[in-house]
Formats: structure tokens, sequence, C-alpha cells
């Protein structure tokens, strides 16, 4: 912890240096962003860049116009194919541009889509016969269309309205303070006044150059670039080379395009040096170009947009420069590779600690990169200044650095910190991968003393408090107190975690912040309450932050500011005159996924500087630099289309409201037929800083309760919307959270055609047609009822007096039926038990038979003499033949006289035959016929078949299919 006394000198000593500025040049590059030929799909070369009022940059490229509307490249190719060398976009909308061989401007048509409608096709004769149009320029109400032959002029409603013809071919054309000035080859600088050329009294002095570019400075100045013969000043009629030390350098660059900047630098960039920013004295600031903080070393064009960030149009490519972004990335390309880890700025040297070894560079210098320090290879976890003497805590052990070289005074492994102790002036205490060692500063420097005992722990972090106590934070065990013995042998440590007060054991930092140590939890600040011996809340900067913050870095400069990294944000407590501070946080956002996520840190470089350990090297941030402004910035539709249909598209955004053109919808509505119920919006903003990290919310109005998350998506679809009317509202949220206009579009899903208005009205017509014909039919129907129903009546009496009448009559014919119906029953079980009976008797003569065989057989005459009398008894009772009659006439009442019927049409059969045929009217087996026949089942087939040919059938007709039938 430092002293006050101590402090307060530091701060005054820090607080000079800031007012003066260390810094002469850069040691760092803007963040920028680069788009390839592939990237927005034309051509290598991009000649001019410019933007409208909406936001949108369009840049003149070899394959035509490109739009870029933050989010997506459109190009727009010119029917001729010719490379698009100028654009001007007016304030009206209208996108002028200059190609070879023609000039004109782009509009939208119906749907929104920009066409182009060529204002060269309007001259006359000859003159229409031109190569290239190089320049366009807006003249009050004029437009100037500049051609290496002839300048056109044109009023704003596309009237040609002069043709100017220099009397030598001019190479180059510059608007300046309302002139077009334009050199001429062999003749020098002329300007046009008035419709008429003149030359200037200097102009001469340029006529064996070729000028790339004139801007007004102070005093009527103009500053005058020229490709290969350097810069100049021209005061009055005189003309001086303009910072001549810098003249040769300028002449090999080969310059380019010139331009003046809002913070009155001016940017100039080249062919073969990339790009040069300049202050307005003509002092190089910054240079950038190949491999130097961006992608190429040739800039044919130069813009600035609304928010600051340069443009640049290389031979290959476009890139994104953000050059008014407080911060600057020292990476590799400045000659520091690895990821960040430690820095100290000492003696206008800038030491950068990084895992691949320790780098320095003198940041007076020019275009020197930094250099590596000998036998520094691997991890630098920290660079101190201690008793003037500069050393390092490496992975390898404690290293001083001396005239570019690092020699070892300590060979214990894994330095992370070193600090100078307050109690004990003259020692230095060292904290390693294994507890702690101590040092002894000297004349010839720090010399390593012994290793203390009593303690093992790795020790990173450390600070000493104001009673000589050494706090150590372990980032996963909790927080040490250690205190050296007497005799500088050993240390004592007490252990403090969650018994203690603290939230959790882990992740626990202790900070040097406003002369008091601030422990970093988990949950929030907290420090160290000696009268009870235990760790409770901190209300310092209570009012800027939540409870359970977890903060991760944390460090304070000279003149008070607080810069800080926490789990949810990262900014800067910037000090007020009254002691209090202003929150910023806004701007931090570019820093998101770029900050060492290993071992993070915040180092101090002098009042208003620090840098940030990176992944990829170190981030410089400058809290001098202009803080961001709330800035009205739209978001815009890029397409709106039909999702279910091949013709769908509905607009590209734009439309002609008042004679200008407007991407604003408010006002708008668009019918869409049911059938084309599902819609697809595409928008963007045009917000093109902080890495164009956009993000959109969306509410569909009339479907949706409110408006959804804030999302990167850049459209939106809804499918089966059912009729009605719909608004759907967007709004976009730049990387530093402030909030677009909002863009509305109105649109309308019509009914489908059954439930139109014209529908609904046929609807009735026919409801109203059918209601009358309906009273009319139940009319006629309750009528025709009503006599129906008087008819019915009297039928129902006469009825009722005929069924009087004959009921009788039914009675005695039911009675009579149920009779012949007992007797048809009785016929029937007689028939039966006719059956059966003969049956008995076939089985009879069966036995009959059996005995006569037997008598023939048998010799004894006493045996014959019963059997014949048995024979005799079983004659006396069968009578056959009136059995079978008794059968015939049970049988005909059954089967409908058939015996009767039978006889009469077939008198020529047989008795047996007539058996054959009763019993196959009863649908007799063979078998049962055969029985009751008393023959075999053979003799029954054979009498089938007499039987067949007595009836005369044919050998496809069934027998018994025909008796049944019968």
């Amino acid at each position: 912890m430092i002293h006050p006394n101590k402090r307060f000198f530091l701060t005054s000593i820090f607080t000079l240096i800031g007012v003066v500025s260390i810094y002469a040049q850069s040691i760092g590059y803007p963040f920028y962003k680069y788009y390839s030929s592939q990237d927005y799909h034309g051509g290598i070369q991009n000649w001019k860049i410019t933007q409208s009022t909406d936001g949108l940059l369009y840049v003149a490229n070899n394959f035509g116009l490109l739009e870029f509307d933050g989010t997506n490249w459109n190009k727009y190719e010119l029917e001729s194919g010719t490379k698009c060398r100028d654009v001007y976009v007016d304030t009206d909308g209208k996108i002028y541009i200059a190609s070879q061989g023609d000039f004109g401007y782009y509009i939208p048509n119906g749907k929104g889509k920009l066409r182009f409608v060529s204002l060269a096709d309007s001259i006359p004769g000859e003159k229409r016969d031109f190569d290239e149009t190089w320049r366009i320029f807006k003249q009050n109400d004029q437009l100037l269309f500049c051609t290496f032959d002839d300048i056109f002029i044109f009023n704003l409603n596309g009237q040609l309205k002069q043709i100017i013809d220099p009397d030598s071919d001019p190479d180059n054309f510059f608007f300046v303070n309302h002139e077009l000035y334009f050199n001429q080859n062999g003749k020098g600088l002329s300007v046009m006044s008035n419709g008429n050329i003149k030359s200037t009294a200097y102009g001469h002095y340029f006529k064996n150059m070729t000028i790339s570019g004139i801007i007004a400075i102070n005093n009527n100045q103009l500053l005058i670039s020229t490709l290969k013969n350097g810069m100049f000043l021209k005061s009055g009629n005189q003309i001086t080379v303009w910072q001549p030390k810098n003249q040769d350098k300028f002449k090999n660059a080969n310059i380019n395009q010139m331009k003046r900047l809002k913070s009155g630098k001016i940017a100039i960039g080249t062919q073969n040096e990339g790009l040069f920013i300049l202050n307005k004295n003509g002092e190089i600031e910054l240079q950038l170009s190949k491999g130097k903080g961006i992608e190429n070393r040739t800039v044919l064009s130069i813009y600035e947009d609304i928010q600051g960030n340069l443009w640049l149009g290389h031979n290959n490519g476009i890139s994104s420069i953000a050059l008014n972004s407080p911060f600057k990335h020292l990476n590799e390309q400045t000659g520091l590779p690895g990821t960040g880890y430690d820095a100290l700025l000492f003696n206008d040297t800038l030491y950068l600690g990084t895992n691949n070894g320790l780098y320095y560079k003198n940041i007076k210098a020019q275009n020197t990169s930094f250099k590596k320090i000998e036998n520094t290879s691997g991890q630098v976890y920290k660079v101190q200044q201690i008793n003037n003497e500069i050393l390092m805590g490496h992975h390898a052990g404690t290293f001083r650095i001396r005239n570019g070289k690092a020699n070892k005074i300590a060979n214990i492994q894994g330095t992370w910190t070193l600090l100078d102790l307050e109690k004990y002036p003259d020692y230095v205490l060292q904290g390693n991968y294994k507890g702690l060692s101590l040092f002894k500063k000297s004349n010839d420097g720090l010399k390593f003393i012994r290793k203390l005992d009593g303690f093992e722990e790795s020790s990173r972090v450390m600070e000493e408090d104001q009673d000589g106590n050494i706090w150590m934070t372990h980032g996963y065990k909790g927080v040490f107190k250690i205190k050296l013995t007497n005799d500088l042998q050993s240390v004592e440590a007490n252990y403090y975690g969650e018994e203690k007060g603290l939230p959790a054991k882990i992740l626990n930092n202790v900070w040097d912040l406003n002369d008091n140590l601030i422990f970093s939890t988990v949950a929030g600040l907290y420090k160290y309450d000696k009268n009870k011996d235990r760790f409770i809340k901190s209300s310092f900067l209570s009012n800027y932050f939540s409870d359970d913050v977890q903060f991760i870095s944390f460090t304070e400069d000279a003149i008070g500011n607080i810069y800080f990294v926490s789990t949810t944000e990262t900014g800067v407590l910037e000090k007020t005159t009254n002691g209090n501070y202003i929150k910023h946080t806004a701007v931090f956002n570019e820093l998101e996924n770029l900050l060492n996520d290993d071992l993070q840190n915040i180092i101090t470089l002098e009042a208003n500087k620090v840098l940030y350990a990176a992944k990829e090297g170190f981030i410089q941030f400058d809290n001098t630099a202009q803080k961001i402004k709330d800035v009205d910035f739209n978001t815009i539709f890029t397409k709106i289309e039909i999702s279910n249909s091949n013709d769908s598209i509905i607009s590209y955004g734009r439309y002609i409201e008042n004679g200008k053109v407007s991407f604003n919808y408010q006002n708008q509505d668009t019918e869409i037929p049911f059938k084309d119920n599902s819609i697809r919006l595409a928008y963007s903003a045009p917000y093109m800083s902080g890495k164009f990290k956009n993000q959109y919310q969306y509410w569909l109005e009339n479907s949706e309760e409110e408006y959804s998350n804030w999302t990167e998506r850049t459209d939106k679809e809804y499918t089966n919307l059912p009729e009605g009317d719909y608004i759907f509202h967007v709004r976009a949220k730049n990387i530093y959270g402030q909030v677009s206009k909002l863009a509305s579009f109105h649109f309308t899903i019509l009914p489908p055609w059954y439930r139109t208005n014209i529908a609904y009205g046929f609807y009735f017509f026919i409801a109203l047609i059918l209601a009358v014909v309906t009273y009319y039919v139940i009319e006629l129907r309750y009528k025709k009822k009503t006599e129906i129903l008087t008819e019915e009546k009297e039928k129902e009496i006469t009825r009722i007096d005929s069924e009087l009448k004959t009921s009788e009559e039914k009675f005695e014919k039911l009675k009579n039926e149920k009779l012949k119906s007992e007797i048809k029953l009785k016929n029937k079980e007689l028939a039966t038990s006719t059956m059966h009976l003969i049956n008995k008797n076939s089985f009879i003569n069966s036995v009959k038979a059996n005995l006569n065989n037997i008598t023939k057989r048998s010799k004894n005459q006493e045996v014959k003499h019963e059997i014949n009398k048995v024979i005799q008894n079983i004659d006396k009772n069968i009578a056959a033949d009136q059995d079978w009659e008794h059968f015939s006439i049970h049988f005909d009442q059954v089967h409908g006289d058939f015996i009767k019927r039978w006889k009469e049409d077939y008198p020529d059969l047989s008795p047996q035959e007539m058996k054959l045929s009763a019993y196959l009217r009863m649908n007799l087996s063979t078998k049962e016929i055969a029985n009751l026949l008393n023959i075999s089942v053979r003799g029954v087939e054979i009498a089938r078949y007499r039987l067949r040919k007595k009836l005369e059938l044919e050998r496809s007709d069934n027998l018994q299919e025909f008796i049944l039938k019968y």
C-alpha cells in the first residue's frame, strides 16, 4: 500500500506528465474491419466512397455501384458493364454516378429497387462520345460531370445547361471553396468560375505534375498534394514545400488522395505506403500500411462517415478504421506477438510482457516496432520498476532488465510478483509458485536473500496494509494474512475463509484503491475489520455497482480514475473535482471477447491512459478521448417479401415521397391477398461503429403482445397470418447501448374471397331469398298439411267403420288359419312318425330275412318251427303297402300333393321310383334311401339313373333340384 505522502507526490508528478503528454507517437493501431472483394462481391478497385443521410454507404467500384447497409453489400451493375469512377448522393436521395462513357443517377422504381437513369444520353452530337467521367460535384443548384474532354453542367431536373470545353485536356478535378479546380497537361492548375476557365497565378508551377488532392486550410491557404512530387502549400500566389522533412517520404509513397477530417487532421492515401494521418502542422501521427493496421498498402479513396470512422477504398478491398475510438491495439502488427499479461512505462520506454517474452519500444521514436529482450522467451507475469530498476517476474524466475538484456537474479521458478515493502524499506518480497522469497536492495541492484519458511502457497496477488501485514489472495483457497518474523527468516500466516466473513474461498482478490485495501469476491466488495478480525461488506463504490457484482480486475491511475472489469461490464469511474465518480461503460463494449481471460490485468501507464491485457497483445485506452455521444441513427427495411410466392418482392425498402427518396414506411399501407399471408421482413441499421455489432428488437402489433428480446438477427418471417391490420415495428441497438429510431411497416392481410364484404353482401342476398322462399314453402306446406289432415281424418273414420265391419271376418279367418296351421303341424308330425315306422319295417324285414336264412341252414326242426312262428308273427304285423299309402297321404299334405301331382305328370313311374322321388323330395341321403328301399347304395344310384331317363332330364340338370323345385 502506498503511503499518502508518497501517493501525493506521485500524483503531482503524473498529473504534470499527463498535461504535457508523453505520447509523441501512437504506440498502437486503431481497430479496423477489412472487406475483401469476396465479401462485397465486386471488383478489386474502389475509386470513391460516400454516404447518404440515412447512413448507407456507397462505393464506386470496378464492377459498378456498391451499397452497404451495415449488414449486407448490394451491387448495382451498369448495363454497359463499365467501371464506376465516382459517386455522389444528393440530399433528395438520388445517387449520381460517373462511369466510363456514361453518367447519371440511380432512383428507386415502384418496388424500391434502384434503377439507373442516364443523363449522358441527353448530350447531343459528337459530345456524347466521351471516354470516361472522372468526377461529380454539386455547385449550388447545378451538377458538374467532369470528363477528360469536357465538363457537362446539368440542373437538378436533369436538363443539360452548358458544356465547358477546356482548351487542354484535364487530368484531375477538385472542388474547393465552391470552385472547380483542375490540372491541365502542360498548362498547370486552372479554375472554373461562372462557367469560365482561367489559369491561376501559380498554376504553371504544377504544369509537369499530376495533382492528386487540394484542400483548404487556415488563412485561405491551399494544401496541394501530387502523385509523385510531394506536398505543397499555396499562400497567396506563393508555392512552398510543406514539411520538407517528409517530402521524400511522400514522393516515394505516391499520393492518390488527400482529405481533411472533422478533427482538423489530414488523411493521405498513397499508392505504396498505405495511409498517413497528419496533424494540422503536417507532422505524421499515424501510418497504416499492409500488415500494420490495414490489409493493403494502396489507398485509392478516403471517406469519413457520420460516426467518424475512416473508410479506405483499396486497390483490393475496403477497410473501415475506428479512427475516433479511444482504443488502440498493440498486437503482432506492431511487432508484439502473443497474449498480453503485464506492462510498464519507464523513462519513455514501454515494456510489454506476453506469453512469448518481454518486448520494449521507445515511444518517442518514429517507425519503430517492439523489440524482444534477450533471454525472456516464455511466460512473463510481471514487469515492475523498483529502486530505479526494471524487474521481470517470469515462469523461469526473477530477472533484471538492463541494456536490452535479461539476467536472472534468483533461481526460483515461477515469479508471480514483487512487493516493495514499506515496513521494511530495504527489502522486497517476492511471490512465486510455492511460497515467498526475500530480496534486499543494494547499489548494484536487487539481491536474493532467502526463501522464507512457514508458507508454501502460490502467491500471485499481494498488497501491504498500513500495519505492515501482507495480504495474499489465492484464487481457489481464500485469503491469507502474512506477517514477517522479526529475524526475516520466516513468516506467520493466518487463513481467512468463509468462517471469517468471506462469501466463498474462491475468486478473491485484493486491490489498493483510494488508499485502502479492498477485497473483491464472488459477491461484491469486502474490507477487513481489524477489531472483529473478520471481513465485512464494503460500502466503497456501492453507489455505482450492485452489492453482489463480481470484479475481475481493478487499477487506479494517478489522478484517481478507477478502471475495472467485472463479469458483467467493463468501464472507468472517472473522478470528479468533488471526489465523486462518473461511470462510463458504453464505449468499453468494444472490448467484448478481446481481453485476456487467463490472468486478466489492467496496467496504468499515466493519468487517463491504461493498457488492457488482451488475447492478442494489449489494448490501450485513452480516457481523454471524446466520449460516446448520443446519436440519431435509423433502422431501415432492406427487403419486404411474400415468403410463399414466386413473385414475392413487396419492396426493397425505398420509395419516393414528395420528390425525395425515403425509407420511412410510417405512413404507407400495403394490402396483401390472403393467399400470400406469409411475409418476411429484412432490416438493418446503418450504424457502422463498434465492430458493427448491432442488435434488433421487433414487435408485430395486433399479433404479438410486446417487443422481442434483443437479437443480432436481421430478418423476421411470419407465416399463415389471419386477415387483419398489422404494424411491424423494429429498432436497433448499437454496441454502446444506444437505440435507433423506430422503423414501422403497416400492412393489411386481406380476407379470403369468401370472407370479403362483397361475399358477405352476396351471402345476405342469398339468405334473404332463402328466407322468402322458405316462408312461402312453409306456408304452402301448412295449407297442404291442413288439407291432408282433414282428408286423413275422413279416411280414418271410414277406415274405422270398415275395420269394425271386417273385424269379425278377420277373426274367423285368423281362427281358420290357426286351425289349418295346427292340422298342418300334426300332419308333419304324422309324416315323421310314418317315416319312423317305415324305417322300423325296413329293419324288421331285414330281421325276417336273416331268420329265413337261419331256417334254411338249420337242421333242427324244432328250431325251424319256432323261427317260422316268429316269421309268421312278423308277417302278420307288417303291412308295408298300407304303411306306404298312409305315408303318401301325410306326405302330400306336407308337400302340396306332390305324389298325386307326380303320378299325374309321370304315370309310367314304378312304385319303387315313386318312393325314390318322395325320398329325394325329402332331401334324404343316398344311404338313408337305400335303407328305406331295402336296396344297396349302388342300387339307389341305378334307380336314380333310371328315374332321370324316365323324366327325360339333360346331363346338366340336377335330379334332386328338379324334384325340389317341382
